[in-house]
C-alpha cells in the first residue's frame, strides 16, 4: 500500500484527485478520528463560509468541537453556519467577522478574547486576477496566506498553548521555490495563479520554523494541501482548470479530511511536517525548489517583523 502510496503522490493527477483519497482511504482505521474526539473543545476556521473552510467547520463540528467561524462577510457566515447546523444536529457554532487581508483587523479581532483554543486552522484564501495591495501596501495574497495567518497566530499564542496549528495550503506550491528576494511580487509579470502558489509555498517553508518557535507554547504545527477539490473558489478562479477536470475533482468534505484529522486525531501527529491525505509528504520534488533551515528561518522573521508592527511591538 505505501509503494502504491509514492506512485499517486508523484504521479499527480491520480493522486490529488478523488481517485487517490478513495484508494488511500480503504486502508484508514473506521474511527480514526473516533467520534466525539473533540467534544469539549473549541476551534477556530478562517474563511469558514464556503468550500474547503465550511466541510472543515462541519466536520469539527461533527466531531463535538464547538466551532469559531471566522469570514469576511458575515451575512455569508451565517447562511452557512445554519447550513452546517442543519446537517450536524447540536452543533455549537459561532461566526465572528474579520478580513484577515487587513492586519489592523486581524488585530482588533484577535484582541476581542476567544476564551480556550484548542485548535486553529487558517484556511482562508483567495486568488486575483491582478496584482492587488492592501490598506497597509501588501500584496493580497501575501497578507492572507501569510501575514495575517501569521499575525492572529501569534495574537492567539496564550489560549492556543497546548493546542494545534494547522495551515491549509495548495500543490500548486510544488510549482514554486521560495520568493523571499521579492514577497511582495513587485517585480515581473504579475499572474494571480502564480501569486496563490508563491504564498502557498510560504506556508509551507514557514512551517518547520513556526513549530520550533511555538513548541514553547506546546502547540502542535501542521501544513496539508487538499488535493484538488471542487469548491466555489476554484471554479471561479480557475474555470479552464475547472472544467477539465470536474469530474475527478474531490469534493469539499473529500479535500477538507486530512485537514481535520489532523486536528483529532489522537496521538498528535508529528509537529511541523507537510501532510496530504494522512500522510507525511515532501515539500519539494525539485531541486530549485529547496529551501535551507536558515533562510527559512530568516524569512519567517521577516514576516514576524511585520507582524509585531502590526500588533505595535
Amino acid at each position: 500500500m505505501r509503494l502504491l502510496d509514492i506512485a499517486l503522490d508523484r504521479l499527480v493527477l491520480p493522486g490529488y484527485s478523488r481517485i487517490g483519497y478513495r484508494i488511500r482511504a480503504r486502508g484508514w482505521p473506521p474511527a480514526d478520528p473516533w467520534p466525539g474526539a473533540l467534544r469539549g473543545k473549541t476551534a477556530m476556521v478562517t474563511g469558514a463560509n464556503s468550500g474547503l473552510g465550511m466541510a472543515t467547520a462541519r466536520g469539527l463540528a461533527a466531531l463535538g468541537a464547538s466551532v469559531i467561524m471566522v469570514v469576511r462577510d458575515r451575512e455569508r457566515g451565517v447562511a452557512a453556519a445554519e447550513a452546517i447546523a442543519a446537517e450536524v444536529p447540536g452543533a455549537r457554532l459561532r461566526v465572528e467577522r474579520c478580513d484577515l487581508a487587513d492586519l489592523p483587523d486581524v488585530a482588533r479581532f484577535a484582541a476581542t478574547g476567544t476564551g480556550k483554543l484548542d485548535v486553529l486552522v487558517h484556511n482562508a484564501g483567495l486568488l486575483p486576477v491582478g496584482r492587488e495591495t492592501t490598506a497597509q501596501g501588501h500584496e493580497l495574497t501575501l497578507a492572507v496566506h501569510v501575514l495575517g495567518p501569521l499575525l492572529l497566530t501569534e495574537s492567539l499564542r496564550a489560549p492556543l498553548a497546548g493546542g494545534r496549528l494547522v495551515l491549509v495550503s495548495s500543490a500548486g506550491m510544488y510549482t514554486q521555490p521560495l520568493h523571499d528576494e521579492d514577497p511582495e511580487y513587485r517585480t515581473g509579470s504579475y499572474r494571480g495563479a502564480v501569486a496563490y502558489a508563491r504564498t502557498k509555498r510560504m506556508q509551507a517553508v514557514l512551517t518547520a520554523p513556526l513549530a520550533e518557535r511555538l513548541s514553547a507554547d506546546r502547540i502542535s504545527v501542521y501544513c496539508t494541501h487538499p488535493g484538488w477539490a471542487d469548491t466555489p473558489g476554484v471554479a471561479s478562479s480557475l474555470p479552464g482548470f475547472h472544467r477539465a477536470l470536474r469530474p475527478l475533482l474531490r469534493d469539499p468534505d473529500q479535500g477538507a479530511d486530512t485537514a481535520i484529522w489532523l486536528a483529532a486525531t489522537d496521538p498528535a501527529p508529528e509537529s511541523g511536517r507537510f501532510w496530504h491525505d494522512r500522510a507525511r509528504r515532501p515539500i519539494d520534488y525539485r531541486r530549485g525548489t529547496r529551501t535551507s533551515p536558515d533562510r527559512a528561518r530568516r524569512f519567517l522573521d521577516w514576516c514576524l517583523a511585520i507582524v509585531d508592527n502590526a500588533r505595535g511591538r
